[in-house]
Parts: structure tokens; sequence; C-alpha cells
């Protein structure tokens, strides 16, 4: 059974658990790489599909700006 707090392999936020590492981003695909270089993860695009994405690596949040992320041409 699936954890309720997850959809597919992209965690939701929990707050409380999830590191609270929020990135305001101004496009629907972001890239993540865990920001730390040789000490990060494997470099990885996300897809916000409502207001905010988490990656499952490194938990940092990715949060659409208000406004933003009409990119949906591609």
């Amino acid at each position: 059974m699936r954890d309720p707090d997850f959809t597919g392999y992209t965690p939701n936020r929990v707050p409380g658990v999830t590191a609270e590492d929020v990135i305001t981003v101004t496009s629907r695909h972001v890239p993540c790489d865990g920001g730390g270089g040789a000490l990060g993860h494997p470099l990885i695009w996300l897809r916000i599909e409502g207001a905010e994405i988490t990656c499952p690596y490194c938990s940092r949040t990715y949060h659409l700006a208000p406004g933003a992320g009409d990119d949906e041409h591609h």
C-alpha cells in the first residue's frame, strides 16, 4: 500500500517531516541535483502539476510563483 502523502514517485511536502528548503520558481519544469555538487544527487527534472513539487531525493520543495508557469507549449 502506498503512503497517502506520496503521489507516484513525487512526495508531497509534510510539515514537520520534509525539510523547509522551499525555492520559488517561474517554470513548471525544474531541474534538481541536490545543490551539493558531488555531494548532491543525480540531476532530475521535475514537473509541477499544481502549485509545488518536492524532490524525491533531497526533499527540496519547488513552489511555482504566482502568475507563472504558463509553459504548456512544450
